[in-house]
């Protein structure tokens, strides 16, 4: 069970109210010095005072102390009261604990002088054994509550220090890790923009002499040759612009605004994406619909990037393994949660044994997977249907929601 803590301000009111309880208790029982000459109502004020000025120990150190100590030496002629004498002490504490260094040291020698003037008094007025006593006891009142408020300020000031040295740490390791991963982000796009865009461009400059050269022939549109030169061209062009804007995402580190050419594809452009499909999908007698169910408002980018692409490559898959018929899209806005389902005519083996077969289900099923969503793919009777479900709210690691 968790013990509860009270705040600087409680703690000083609960020493204050156990002081003057213990006191008023040991006046009733008259457990002070000279108890017999001297009247309760006498040990009562000093005991009060003392008190009073714990209430403000933390906030007045050097104003308390001074009076704490006016009000102790009262206290010994009056009547010596053991609570008011272990309050005067804490005083002592808390001004070298909460006080600046200078009252530190201004404690110490008044407490060692205190302690060799009434020492040597004793000694002259007295004999060596009570001069003894007299040490120690004044010891243990004027300098043990000032060695120990420094001992637990050196502390403190040092656990503080070990504290800032761990965030600097932290902070520091933090920003290395941060340049590290701005170096590779780098190096991943100098090696997509060196590697992969070159040989996307070399398809594109070869695919549009292709079409010059057919152009040249005087080659019909509808040769099959000419259609599929124009393919090639178009998706190396359109593959380019997907890599520049990734090596843009990639190249821009967080620090400054990116560049909007690099922005991701969003869902509004859905359109442009069946519009597409429409005209490659139409020599195999294929159409495209699209319907959007509910409101869109405002999407986390993450969600609409993931939504973009599971569209994206349900269409592909469309036109690649599709039987000819009808592909209907239907993106669904719900409060929470963002749906999207694509059924398309269904061919039973339809490019099982091409190359990266199935390989675009399992990266659809790890985007929403990412995300927190679900995915589903499959035939269902006479279609292929493809179900995702993408929260329309991103979860931090601190608990905290992004829209």
């Amino acid at each position: 069970m968790r013990r509860p803590t009270l705040t600087p301000r409680q703690e000083d009111r609960a020493i204050a109210l156990a002081g003057s309880v213990g006191g008023l208790v040991l006046i009733a029982f008259k457990v002070y010095d000279h108890s017999e000459g001297v009247p309760r109502w006498v040990v009562l004020p000093p005991l009060l005072l003392t008190a009073g000025l714990e209430l403000f120990r933390r906030t007045r150190p050097i104003l308390t102390v001074a009076i704490g100590g006016v009000v102790f030496a009262v206290s010994i002629f009056t009547g010596a009261l053991i609570a008011t004498t272990i309050m005067y002490t804490d005083l002592l504490y808390a001004s070298v604990l909460y006080g600046s260094p200078r009252m530190s040291r201004v404690l110490h020698l008044t407490g060692a002088g205190s302690v060799i003037v009434l020492s040597s008094l004793s000694f002259l007025y007295s004999d060596a054994p009570t001069a003894l006593a007299v040490v120690v006891i004044t010891s243990l009142i004027f300098l043990g509550p000032v060695w120990t408020g420094d001992l637990v300020r050196r502390h403190r000031e040092e656990a503080e220090t070990q504290r800032l040295r761990a965030e600097q740490t932290a902070l520091l390791s933090e920003m290395d890790r941060r340049q590290a991963v701005v170096a590779e982000r780098s190096r991943m796009a100098r090696e997509l923009h060196d590697v992969v865009a070159n040989h996307l461009s070399a398809i594109a400059i070869h695919a549009t002499g292709a079409q010059s050269v057919a152009r040249r022939q005087r080659r019909s549109e509808e040769d099959p040759l000419v259609s599929a030169m124009g393919v090639i061209r178009e998706n190396s062009v359109q593959g380019l612009a997907e890599m520049r804007r990734m090596i843009g995402l990639l190249r821009d580190s967080g620090g400054g605004e990116a560049d909007e050419s690099y922005a991701a594809p969003d869902l509004g452009a859905v359109d442009a994406l069946l519009a597409k499909a429409r005209a490659a999908g139409r020599d195999v007698g294929l159409d495209f619909d699209l319907a959007e169910r509910g409101e869109r408002g405002k999407l986390a980018v993450p969600v609409e990037l993931a939504a973009y692409r599971i569209v994206q490559e349900s269409l592909t898959n469309a036109l690649k393994h599709a039987g000819p018929g009808r592909v209907r899209v239907v993106v669904d806005y719900g409060p929470r949660e963002l749906s999207i389902a694509v059924d398309s005519p269904y061919r039973a083996d339809a490019g099982r044994g091409l190359p990266g077969a199935r390989a675009g289900l399992v990266g659809m099923g790890e985007r929403a997977g990412l995300l927190g969503g679900s995915f589903e793919a499959g035939p269902e009777g006479d279609c292929w249907s493809v179900r995702a479900v993408l929260p329309r709210e991103l979860v931090t690691e601190e608990g905290e929601r992004q829209a």
